[in-house]
Parts: C-alpha cells; sequence; structure tokens
C-alpha cells in the first residue's frame, strides 16, 4: 500500500467521523483489472476501500454538480484544475469543498498494457514508480511504467494539484516528457481539406454513445444540445455530418475551459482521440489569452468574459 493511499484513507477516515464532511470523492479498486471505479466513500469504514493507483481514470470533479451539503475529493493536478473551473463558475462553493490533493506521477493507459500482454489476460497488478509488475495465468511480465501512460499524461503541465487543503505527498516534478504545444499543433501544418479528412479519421468509429459527455466534468448543462428537441440542434443518425456537429460543438463548449484530463478518451469504448479537437482550442486560448484552464478559481474563463483589447476585433 502506497503512502499516498494510506494518507487518502487516514484524511478521509478522520473527515467522516468528525462530521466535517457528508463524503468523500475517490476511487475504489475495480471489478475488473487495470481499471479503478469512481467511489463515494461515506462513512469511516467506507474510507478502507479509497485506493490510489496508476488506474484512478475517471474524473470525480464530475459527481460534485448538484450535491447538497459538504464533499471532500481526492485530487491530483487535473483534477483540482477541474475543481478551480467549477469553482469559478460557481457550480461549486468553496466552503463545502474539501481537497485533498495528491501529486500525481501520471496514469496508465489500459489499452497500451493490454496491448504489451499480447492478448494474455492480466489477473493482479504491483506497481511502483517506475514499473508495473502485472501477472496472469502462467506469466508475469515488468512494464517501464513511463511507456504505459496515457497520451494526456506525458504532456501533462501540472502534475501537482493547484489548490489543495491537504496534500498525500511531497509534491513531484510538475510536467509529463512531451510537449503539449507539439501536440496540439498538429491541425496547424494542415490545409483546410486535409483538416476535414483528419477529422473524419479520427471520429468515423463514433458510436454517438455520450461517454465523453459523460465522464467530462465541463459537460454540466441541464439539457445536453444534442438531447434538445426544440429547437433539434443535431439528428440521431450515424451520418458523419452528425457526428462531426457533436463533436465540434461539445469541443467548443469546453473551450478556455479544459484541463486536459483525459476522462473523454478514458471513457471511449472505440478508444478514439477525443483530445486532438480540445487540445487544438486550449492551444488557441494560451496563445490568444495567455491563460490555462483551472489555474486560479477566482478568474472566470476567458471565453466566459470580455474586455475592449479581446483579439477579435468585430466584438468592439
Amino acid at each position: 500500500m502506497n503512502e499516498r493511499q494510506i494518507f487518502i484513507r487516514e484524511k478521509a477516515a478522520r473527515l467522516l467521523s468528525e462530521g466535517r464532511v457528508d463524503r468523500v470523492l475517490g476511487y475504489r479498486k475495480g471489478s475488473v483489472p487495470l481499471r479503478d471505479a469512481p467511489f463515494v466513500a461515506r462513512t469511516p469504514e467506507e474510507a478502507g476501500e479509497l485506493v490510489w493507483s496508476s488506474f484512478c481514470l475517471g474524473n470525480v470533479a464530475k459527481a460534485l454538480i448538484g450535491l447538497p451539503g459538504k464533499s471532500a475529493v481526492v485530487a491530483q493536478g487535473c483534477v483540482s484544475r477541474n475543481l478551480a473551473v467549477l469553482l469559478a463558475e460557481n457550480r461549486v462553493l468553496r466552503e463545502n469543498l474539501v481537497i485533498i490533493g495528491v501529486p500525481c506521477l501520471g496514469m496508465a493507459d489500459p489499452a497500451k498494457v493490454l496491448a504489451e500482454l499480447g492478448g494474455r489476460e492480466p489477473a493482479s497488478l504491483v506497481e511502483t514508480a517506475e514499473t508495473l509488475t502485472v501477472s496472469g495465468p502462467g506469466f508475469t511480465k515488468d512494464l517501464k511504467r513511463q511507456f504505459m501512460l496515457r497520451d494526456n499524461c506525458h504532456t501533462c503541465r501540472h502534475r501537482n494539484p493547484v489548490i489543495h487543503d491537504f496534500l498525500a505527498a511531497e509534491t513531484g516534478p510538475e510536467t509529463g516528457l512531451g510537449d503539449i504545444e507539439k501536440t496540439s499543433g498538429l491541425w496547424e501544418k494542415f490545409t483546410p481539406a486535409e483538416r476535414f479528412e483528419q477529422l473524419q479519421a479520427t471520429y468515423k468509429d463514433c458510436v454517438r454513445c455520450y461517454a465523453c459527455r459523460d465522464a467530462c466534468p465541463l459537460c454540466s448543462c441541464p439539457t445536453c444540445f444534442v438531447d434538445q428537441s426544440d429547437p433539434q440542434w443535431v439528428g440521431k443518425t450515424q451520418d458523419f455530418s452528425e457526428i462531426a456537429a457533436y463533436h465540434l460543438l461539445r469541443a467548443f463548449h469546453c473551450a478556455g475551459r479544459c484541463t486536459d484530463c483525459g476522462a473523454c478518451e478514458s471513457a471511449c469504448p472505440q478508444t478514439l482521440k477525443v483530445r486532438r479537437l480540445t487540445s487544438k482550442l486550449e492551444r488557441d486560448v494560451r496563445a490568444l489569452f495567455g491563460r490555462e484552464a483551472g489555474m486560479d478559481p477566482s478568474v472566470p474563463p476567458p471565453l466566459a468574459t470580455w474586455k475592449t483589447d479581446d483579439p477579435e476585433g468585430f466584438m468592439k
């Protein structure tokens, strides 16, 4: 049991036993290997089920929206930034929130691990800061953790929590190994026609399950535009024009708010590279406004404000 997990369990149990919070949002061991599950602990005993591993993939900030009372949240860098966005948008009140910050080493991608196993079924996992040791019937394999990370964890710019009330361990490296500017600049080299080809290649296998929307803590509209019927913004067919409309509109709704937490890609049953659109828009926001989402809960998202020196001249 790692030091982060011990701290999370002890702090959660104390907060609950002292009545300081009504619940603790975190993760517990999943029903299948390589995928731990979001979990709500409501008693000190349930706090003993909380875990911390390389497979805590869901963004638990999503579950806060609309919850009454006080909540504690286990939050690594990206989740803490989502909390900052929700605070800035008044979706959550700071006095109702206790943040158990967790310096993150990056989360692993189950698909990458399974690919390394070549179809063999994993049964157990032991991990260190450098290695994932996966075992199953008749095999044990050591994998370099660095190469198993999710794509967004390679390019993460803020692994340590930006806001917290308690910290589960000493802060570590702030960034991953990748260059988010280079990755999100993929679209820059394409002509408009080539961009559309890339859009088709990226989303052609979308089945419109909306798992990306449901996993995203920024998708909190009471009625999503895809579910509206009067007027109907997007149809329900598998025509690519409607698939593209959904992904483009959802990405623009997240512009200036997306923390690149990767929850959308982790939830996608088709393993689509959903981040290709949102990472491009966040790159534009950094370039135009000099802002990153979720860094300061007192500052509203840039596209929710207006200033006379905004880049678009038509607004003056």
